[in-house]
């Protein structure tokens, strides 16, 4: 336990700013869980409206210092290519379901 009255209040300082962390660090890990789920499940649309708000989350962790922001950038670059790649694969289940399957030659 610290004696001297200003180690005193800096421990009662960090105490309050670990709650603080805490609770921006749950809502980050809370958006992109969020978002992983809506992109495993296969959901366009929600993946798109969650990305927004995970770049809102990840930004405002970088603004409190919670996270530096080469990895806010890094974070927020592996979620958009997470989405862009599911729009391709969309698309390609698309293709191969419309193409015609080609008929079978008949011996006779």
């Amino acid at each position: 336990m610290p004696v001297i009255k200003s180690a005193k209040k800096r421990a009662k300082q960090a105490l309050v700013r670990r709650d603080r962390n805490f609770n921006v660090r749950n809502a980050l890990k809370k958006g992109i869980r969020n978002l992983s789920d809506s992109v495993k499940a296969g959901e366009k649309k929600a993946a798109e409206g969650l990305l927004q708000k995970a770049y809102k989350v990840i930004d405002m962790a970088a603004k409190k210092k919670i996270l530096h922001r080469n990895t806010a950038a890094r974070r927020k670059s592996s979620l958009a290519r997470m989405v862009a790649k599911m729009k391709t694969e969309v698309k390609e289940v698309k293709e191969v379901k419309e193409a015609k399957p080609k008929a079978a030659k008949a011996k006779a």
